[in-house]
């Protein structure tokens, strides 16, 4: 679970088609990497890495004649750590290349061909500045653990380090015989070397983007709980803490598999490992094998850990299968992915605990909205010059589709989401793309309702005044919208009361487009109270006195 610089949007935003925004990675669209291979041997002397990839690239259009990857140099910004390229090779022979500013750039012998496939070698060795955590876990032991979010993938694998270019791969790890070794995908070899050395090899044939690779090398104990699917189901925790980890793992993972895969589609991978891990502090959603920090496993399966199982096992969904195309969007990852983590609470805890996590959202959302009044869910974002997200693209992303799930209502939502889901399965998509996906299963435009929520930071501010005519028998509220900015939103309003000596909420509904308006209801008996917002729908700083 992870962490801006924005533009304030006028109210020009809603006179105008949906923004486009892209990030400024140089993306060459006729370039296509199919596959990674990365041999690696690692070692107990020295935090040296020596890495043989192997790139298998489909060039799309005849007439390119280089191949760009992101690598980080050796420098003395990193203290001389970084990777050094040794040789590049296409079949058996060398090419020329530079490798300079982190990036590799690798000549073609010659011009490539429409729909040529090139698998090129490139021989590298050194000692991560990042990506790669080489160090001791919470009880000193030598580990080996990845952190690749968000481009950090470059630090020890030469890759196209970005969400829009998703490949298969395979990890083939030569490290000391006492260490075991997870990654990605289904285990290929396990083998004995000798002189105290052991070969194993992952494989992954279901292709996601680079910063989803995964390796873990530890003194690992290792359970198989279950299968889902005809998929193992594994549980990856420290040798030393072995019963407590097996005890927190063990619940809820098939239940979640089982909820999504129900819900919005099939599950992706060949296996799901839940693994402890030195490298990240709360998870990290590694596609089929995913990090939980070292300290969240305590042997109390308390709710803390809990939630960010289903939270990470709701990313193999969404973020993994289905990817961002671009950081822009970030929040179809990670704000969908914290809602639908609710869901399952809803569907599994009950409609309390749901309602309390609908609640801590909404108080983070308006709470970081003051910290952070620029903060738009969608704007032009890249991990290269700031973060890619904040604390809103989770919570207010969340908020935003607990809204548009009562907007569609229930049978259209899910319509829509298994609709998006089929449609970009292990491919990349937008905004844009989700919005086409629940416009079509709901029948409804959603430009302005996804513009005023996604591409900029105000959120609507709603104070009422409401009293009572008994003559008339008339419910009369008078509504105002007093947000900075200039931005008037369009709004469902729903009005709770009770009449007097009564328990029974009863709730009607209006819309709001104006800065002010006035609604008369036909209510038989004054009301004891009135409330605005009753079923808790609607994101929004509200308060309603009587007359």
């Amino acid at each position: 679970m992870k962490n801006s610089k924005i533009a304030l949007l006028g109210f020009v935003l809603f006179l105008n088609p949906l923004f486009s925004w892209a990030d400024d990675y140089p993306i060459n669209k006729n370039i296509d990497i199919k596959h990674y291979s990365f041999e690696l041997v690692l070692s107990d002397e020295t935090d040296e890495i020596v890495g043989k990839a192997k790139i298998t690239a489909l060039f799309k259009k005849a007439g390119e004649r280089t191949l760009r990857l992101d690598l980080v140099n050796q420098s003395p910004v990193n203290q001389g750590k970084g990777m050094l390229i040794e040789k590049v090779l296409i079949g058996n022979q060398p090419v020329i290349y530079s490798h300079k500013n982190n990036e590799v750039i690798i000549n073609l012998p010659k011009p490539s061909t429409e729909n040529e496939e090139v698998t090129l070698t490139v021989v590298y060795r050194g000692i991560p500045a990042d990506g790669l955590r080489i160090g001791a876990t919470k009880y000193g032991d030598r580990s080996f653990f990845n952190e690749n979010w968000p481009n950090r993938a470059r630090h020890w694998l030469p890759t196209v380090d970005h969400p829009s270019d998703k490949a298969t791969s395979e990890f083939i790890v030569k490290a000391p015989s006492h260490y075991k070794v997870i990654s990605n995908g289904l285990l290929q070899e396990e083998s004995d070397l000798g002189n105290a050395v052991k070969l194993t090899h992952w494989k992954q044939s279901v292709p996601v983007s680079s910063w989803l690779f995964v390796l873990g090398v530890a003194d690992f104990a290792v359970k198989y709980v279950d299968t889902f699917d005809g998929k193992s189901i594994e549980s990856w925790v420290y040798s030393k803490n072995r019963e407590t980890g097996f005890y927190d793992f063990d619940e809820p993972t098939k239940k979640v598999l089982e909820f999504y895969s129900n819900y919005v589609g099939q599950f992706a991978y060949e296996k799901l490992a839940n693994i402890q891990s030195a490298s990240v502090g709360g998870g990290m959603e590694t596609s089929s094998a995913i990090f939980y920090g070292e300290n969240l496993i305590n042997g109390k399966r308390d709710e803390r850990l809990r939630n960010v199982v289903i939270h990470e096992l709701a990313h193999q969904w969404f973020g993994n299968a289905v990817t961002e195309t671009t950081w822009d969007d970030a929040w179809l990852s990670e704000g969908i992915t914290t809602y639908f983590t609710l869901m399952f609470i809803q569907n599994e805890y009950g409609e309390e605990e749901f309602q309390q996590g609908l609640a801590k959202a909404k108080k983070a959302v308006l709470e970081l909205t003051q910290k952070m009044p620029d903060f738009s869910i969608i704007s032009p974002r890249s991990p290269e010059n700031e973060p890619v997200t904040s604390g809103l693209t989770y919570q207010k992303g969340a908020w935003f589709v607990h809204m548009l799930r009562d907007l569609m209502g229930e049978v259209a939502f899910k319509s829509g989401i298994r609709t998006y889901y089929a449609k970009f399965y292990n491919a990349n998509a937008t905004t844009d793309d989700f919005r086409n996906a629940m416009e079509a299963a709901s029948g409804k435009d959603l430009k302005r309702f996804f513009n005023q929520w996604l591409y900029q930071p105000i959120n609507p501010n709603i104070e009422g005044v409401w009293e009572f005519n008994s003559e008339g028998k008339k419910l009369q509220v008078t509504l105002n919208q007093i947000q900075e900015g200039g931005i008037i939103f369009e709004l469902p309003i729903e009005i709770g009361y009770y009449e007097m000596g009564s328990s029974d909420l009863k709730v009607l509904k209006t819309t709001m487009s104006e800065k002010q308006k006035v609604v008369l209801f036909n209510v038989e008996t004054v009301p004891e109270k009135v409330v605005i917002d009753p079923r808790n729908v609607l994101l929004n700083y509200s308060k309603l006195i009587a007359k």
